[in-house]
């Protein structure tokens, strides 16, 4: 699976391929210049129960980490990856 991300303006987007097909995607919003909000996160059917959902918010995390920026999790799927996994404190806002 390959994760590109996409940027237009204040918006941008992780996107999953896999063999060309889009898996998923997460979308996000920046809040100024050190601060993410990522709102939405969506995985096609045919790769739902793969990971490729965490794998997304995952690339926002490690995108968050290399810019020294935060991220606020509004998504109801990556605000309960937040919640499950205690070592992604260090991005949250």
């Amino acid at each position: 699976m390959k994760i590109n991300q996409v940027e237009t303006g204040v918006k941008g987007a992780f996107e999953a391929l896999e063999n060309e097909e889009k898996a998923g995607t997460v979308t996000y919003t920046w809040a100024g210049q050190d601060k993410i909000i990522i709102d939405h996160t969506e995985v096609a059917e045919a790769f739902g129960g793969q990971g490729v959902g965490k794998a997304l918010v995952m690339a926002a995390v490690d995108f968050a980490r290399a810019k020294n920026i935060k991220i606020m999790p509004l998504c109801p799927y990556a605000k309960s990856v937040f919640q499950k996994d205690k070592t992604l404190e260090d991005v949250l806002f």
